[in-house]
């Protein structure tokens, strides 16, 4: 009967893991440490690591410090994970102690099982590649977790920006549809002058690429990695060909062009390019859920309120009011936004809490990044696809409200001057008529040039 568990030792002690699993002593550990979200780490961030590793074994096996069968079995180890085969074996919860340690040997000891593996060896004995001596070789986790954590981002940030993107075409879209839709314009929320709605809708598009400007910003700082720095920025362990050479390989493998740090100690000791990329989410958070909040605001009613614009029906509004429809994107979207504000709370206070040559809260900088990033990239597909696109004006109370209100008595003011307008309006309210009304019985204008004034 074939046995259930190996017995596998580190420096604290020996400790049973399943027979068949890849990962080893040191996640098996971790895992009984850490029981705080009960979820997995991001696979994005996990397939960002395996492909540091695989970068290493190049840059390593070229100088001849792992032998070309290592090399390769590592590599192949590295593109196995990176397809996503081993999931099952990445146990580790991704906030937990060490700066991210549990995560990096959880990655080592995957990729060291089935290098040994394909070496003809068996899982847990890692006589032809070691964990922390072939894989984990000129890496610490302090270079290699912070540098998975920012191509990650990198990644985020496109698929962020390419929603965003959508939502600033689909908002542009609406303001040339609306551009002939006269309605008035409030501030404070109270009657201000006219505008269009096509105004209001192109002021979003607007909005929306200014955060896509701030994010490309964020992306640049994203490429400037530590990698090679080891533990604190020395280098300690690492060849100087390493050195050299591992930012230009990662390069290569990752598609995009990530930059050596100037200063190696800074870049491992300080989270603040992660704060500012939390910053830029926020930002675009709360841009985004001001938006939310007009979109409601405008379509609220059907009967009772502002009804000037009409949001599409996606779903049943209340279990107890027949025929209510509510409007759910919006909502969700600010909700998405809450969370974001939420995640750059901590993001903030983990950013300041490092201390000396090390910054420990990575990982939960990394869990509620990452967060963010998916729960904004989700409300803004939703926004375009289920809201912004089926957007339609009531052009007949956009009217009704426009003229009866008595903000429009500002476009008479070049004309009739403050005080006689401010007058004007004060009537219109008093004796609930409107201000063309009053303006034409005084003869002040004429009907063709306050036509032409009013719209």
């Amino acid at each position: 009967m074939a046995e259930k568990s190996r017995i596998e030792a580190d420096s604290i002690g020996s400790l049973e893991v399943p027979t068949g699993a890849y990962y080893g002593v040191q996640a098996k550990r971790a895992s009984r440490n850490f029981h705080i979200t009960g979820l997995k780490m991001s696979p994005l961030f996990l397939s960002n690591l395996a492909l540091i590793k695989k970068a290493a074994a190049s840059v390593n096996g070229e100088i001849g410090l792992i032998s070309q069968e290592q090399e390769n079995a590592i590599k192949t180890a590295c593109d196995e994970v990176i397809s996503g085969k081993f999931t099952d074996d990445f146990i580790v919860d991704p906030v937990q102690g060490g700066a991210g340690t549990s995560a990096n040997m959880n990655m080592n000891e995957v990729i060291a099982n089935r290098a040994n593996e394909i070496l003809g060896g068996k899982l847990g004995k890692y006589d032809c590649v070691h964990p922390n001596d072939q894989v984990n070789m000129a890496q610490s986790t302090n270079d290699t977790i912070p540098t998975a954590g920012k191509m990650t981002t990198i990644l985020l940030i496109e698929k962020l920006t390419k929603s965003l993107e959508k939502l600033e075409m689909a908002l542009a879209e609406k303001g040339e549809d609306f551009k002939d839709v006269i309605k008035m314009g409030r501030t404070q929320l109270q009657d201000a002058v006219p505008m269009t709605l096509g105004d209001s809708f192109r002021g979003y598009a607007s909005m929306v690429k200014r955060q896509i400007a701030r994010l490309e910003l964020a992306k640049k700082e994203m490429a400037t990695i530590n990698l090679g720095g080891t533990a604190i920025g020395t280098g300690i362990n690492a060849s100087q060909y390493y050195e050299d050479h591992i930012a230009g390989e990662l390069s290569k493998l990752f598609g995009r062009e990530l930059v050596q740090a100037d200063d190696l100690f800074d870049a491992t000791e300080n989270l603040d390019s992660f704060a500012e990329v939390s910053g830029a989410l926020k930002a675009c958070a709360i841009s985004l859920s001001k938006m939310a909040n007009d979109l409601r605001l405008l379509s609220s009613g059907p009967r009772c309120g502002f009804s000037e614009i009409n949001l599409p029906a996606k779903q049943n509004g209340s279990s107890i009011m027949p025929g209510k429809i509510n409007p759910v994107i919006p909502e969700v979207v600010s909700q998405a936004a809450f969370l974001v504000c939420g995640h750059d709370t901590t993001i903030a206070m983990a950013a300041e809490a490092g201390q000396l040559e090390l910054n420990a809260f990575e990982p939960v900088v990394f869990y509620q990044l990452f967060e963010s990033f998916t729960a904004l990239t989700g409300a803004v597909d939703t926004l375009v696809d289920n809201c912004i696109t089926g957007i339609t004006a009531n052009k007949g109370r956009c009217k009704q409200l426009k003229e009866s209100s008595v903000g429009i008595a500002t476009v008479l003011c070049p004309y009739l001057g403050y005080q006689l307008s401010a007058k004007i309006a004060k009537t219109a309210l008093r004796e609930k008529r409107s201000v063309r009304d009053l303006v034409l019985e005084h003869k002040l204008m004429t009907p063709e040039k306050l036509d032409l004034l009013l719209g």
